[in-house]
């Protein structure tokens, strides 16, 4: 048989292998159908035209496509001691990404096999604080590394090449391989937690019979920057070898060198890297951040995401000369701030983690938003960059005064810290005051984009912006209480009520048939941040709401897509779904599409975290969007919503398959809190208890909200 007709053979196969589950998935999408999407009424005909048409075969391809991701085993499994485990199984190639930060630098790391199954591995790095000419968003020194600055190493004068066994993350990447010698390797790379250097170690061990006589070239790899394109002039960018030489290895005998990466100003003096050190720092780092905050669920899954992207979400922050920001890396976000990303997504869940660095970072944002503030209420720009140096407004009011004053305040409430809620107090109020001054006489909100900055239309006003303000008054009537401001409480009250009104009245609408909300008044398909008012409490339209989320309109193998019909998403606006979804009490629906997804990110072919976007950006691991994972489980499973400095709301989800979970070491409202959620008979029993004294332990109907007051 020639190799022609072997390989249409086998083609022909695929073909009708593709056939079957075309029909399977086209079958299912059908019965999907009928459940999940009654409000159509009654015959198919009222959709027989060529845009439904499309959109529904698109809805096929999503939900089979879907189905058959679920089918195969993750490439990814867990491992004991936490981490995630890829053990190579040789066929086809594989490549992935991720990114690891410190307060100096970021990497971005690209890892895997080729088709020969030899080892691939490439480094970005990233130094945010050596800013290049011109000085705008994107100006961070960034550099290649694609190994050839890795040293030579000879066993007996054999050239050791080596072939990659597992991969292993937690914080870290660790690569187990094989070798042409009897020495095998293990290589660990990973950020200094708060120096300018990227370090790759490199772990020899003979597991031959005999000794072996090693030889390490000592390799150094020198750029120099140009003057003039420099903010501080002329950079060193470097990658020297540690542990070079010549030895005897014996059996069972190991050696370690390293490869340090660093960047600096040439007026800066080099410094003097140790791997081991700097390598038991970034240990230390994440076993803390494991160990605060901490997610027990029957679902370990579930449970390891959420540790995951707390790494994620606490180690992105960088120490500029305007104090601590959090940035959302990508290789193109640092040194700066903006409303959505900080304000509005990862602030308000650094209480709730107790990360010193998270909260001081968002402190600062807020510090350096108020700067901005003005007696003409001109807006405060979308995002602050350069150190803090500049500004970006390119997009105009995105609606960032909203997602200031919704994160701040719930930021401060969470802090539990009197100060740091009077430090707030005036930006939330100069925000709210801006918001009331382009209500239109409708009472709707004027802004001139969304956070998507125009990649999909967004009206004059929409719904992103007005379901922010609507929490932003919630949340600042909750701190002006808290403040004993109880004028300015009920003012914002009666505005929190009026605006929910009128966000019914305008954007409630029918969609595609669902009885929803539209995004802006010309909107006609379904948008993903109709789940905006889930996650406020806006519940009018909860039940036709959590249909449209999950229909084959918007809901893919990816998650949620942006608008029906389209192929873009970003995870960010299904992490919002996911939260206002168990907020609103769709808990075992939700908890399917959360493992799902969660199973995706975590131990899939793209891992460990959430992502930002795609096609956009490649899918980057931008920071502020594992906070957001990390608030689908502080407000949506545990319905936690804070109502002052020292008390907050909950209603907690737990799923019909789950007999019991629990969330420990929550760090806000000045705590150390635990909350256990248990089934008994019929009823739950929950009990929060702080710093080990039971604060309240009741048996709740899963109903009514439990409130929750510190003492």
């Amino acid at each position: 048989m020639t190799e022609q007709l072997r390989a249409e053979l086998q083609e022909q196969e695929k073909e009708k292998q593709s056939s079957t589950l075309f029909e399977l998935f086209n079958n299912r999408l059908i019965l999907f159908a009928r459940n999940m999407l009654p409000a159509r009424g009654k015959t198919i005909q009222r959709y027989n035209n060529m845009n439904t048409i499309k959109v529904l075969f698109s809805a096929v391809c999503w939900f089979g496509m879907s189905f058959y991701a679920t089918a195969q085993s993750p490439r990814w499994a867990m491992a004991t001691d936490g981490g995630i485990r890829w053990t190579v199984q040789g066929g086809s190639p594989h490549t992935d990404h991720i990114e690891m930060s410190g307060k100096q630098l970021s990497g971005i790391i690209t890892y895997g096999v080729n088709a020969a199954q030899e080892l691939l591995l490439k480094k970005q790095l990233v130094f945010p604080m050596l800013r290049t000419i011109p000085n705008n968003t994107h100006a961070s020194l960034k550099t290649d590394f694609d190994g050839t600055e890795l040293p030579s190493i000879m066993a007996d004068g054999i050239a050791l090449k080596t072939v990659p066994a597992n991969f292993y993350l937690k914080g870290f990447l660790r690569i187990h391989s094989r070798s042409n010698t009897p020495i095998t390797v293990t290589d660990i790379l990973f950020p200094s937690v708060d120096k300018a250097g990227f370090i790759q170690t490199r772990e020899l061990v003979n597991n031959g019979s005999r000794t072996c006589r090693i030889r390490i070239d000592s390799l150094v790899v020198e750029r120099h920057t140009a003057a003039d394109k420099g903010v501080y002039g002329e950079y060193i960018i470097r990658s020297e070898v540690t542990g070079y030489g010549s030895f005897e290895l014996a059996p069972g005998q190991k050696h370690t060198l390293g490869i340090i990466y660093t960047a600096r100003k040439i007026s800066t003096p080099a410094y003097y890297f140790s791997p081991a050190y700097e390598l038991t720092r970034r240990v230390a780092f994440v076993k803390e951040l494991m160990q605060d905050l901490v997610l027990e669920t029957p679902n370990d899954t579930i449970n390891r995401g959420f540790a995951f992207a707390k790494v994620r979400a606490a180690e992105s922050i960088y120490d500029t000369k305007a104090g601590l920001m959090h940035g959302p890396g990508g290789g193109a976000y640092y040194a700066a701030i903006w409303a959505n990303d900080q304000a509005e997504y990862v602030n308000p869940f650094f209480p709730f983690l107790g990360n010193a660095a998270g909260n001081e970072s968002a402190i600062n944002s807020f510090r350096l938003f108020a700067g901005y503030m003005n007696a003409a209420y001109k807006p405060i720009p979308s995002s602050i960059i350069a150190e803090g140096d500049g500004y970006w407004n390119g997009a105009g009011d995105r609606g960032d005064q909203a997602m200031i004053a919704y994160g701040a305040a719930r930021f401060a409430l969470a802090s539990g810290d009197t100060a740091t809620a009077r430090q707030l107090y005036p930006l939330i109020n100069w925000c709210l005051q801006y918001l009331e001054l382009h209500k239109r006489p409708d009472g709707i909100i004027n802004s001139d984009a969304d956070e998507l900055e125009g990649r999909f239309p967004a009206g004059k006003a929409n719904l992103s912006t007005n379901a922010l303000a609507y929490g932003a008054y919630q949340g600042a009537a909750f701190l002006a209480t808290a403040l004993g401001d109880k004028d300015t409480a009920a003012l914002y009250n009666r505005r929190a009520k009026q605006l929910g009104a009128d966000i019914e009245r305008f954007f409630g609408h029918t969609v595609q048939g669902f009885d929803t909300y539209r995004y802006y008044e010309e909107n006609t398909v379904l948008r993903s941040w109709i789940c905006l008012p889930l996650v406020m409490g806006i519940n009018e339209r909860r039940d036709a709401t959590m249909k449209a989320l999950l229909s084959p309109y918007l809901w893919t193998q990816n998650g949620i897509l942006t608008a029906a019909g389209d192929h873009t998403f970003w995870d960010r606006s299904t992490l919002y779904a996911f939260r206002g979804l168990f907020f609103a009490g769709a808990t075992d629906t939700t908890l399917k599409y959360l493992a799902y997804y969660t199973g995706q990110r975590l131990l899939g072919e793209h891992v460990p975290y959430p992502v930002e976007a795609w096609p956009e950006g490649g899918e980057r691991h931008l920071s502020a969007e594992s906070g957001l994972y990390c608030r689908v489980i502080t407000e949506g499973l545990f319905g936690m919503a804070p109502t002052g400095l020292r008390s907050f709301e909950m209603c907690p989800r737990l799923p019909a398959t789950w007999n019991q979970m629990a969330l420990r070491h929550i760090r806000a409202f000045g705590a150390d809190m635990d909350i256990a959620v248990k089934r008994v008979g019929k009823q739950l029993k929950v009990t929060v208890t702080d710093k080990g004294k039971v604060v309240t332990a009741q048996n709740w109907n899963g109903k009514e909200t439990i409130r929750v007051q510190l003492l």
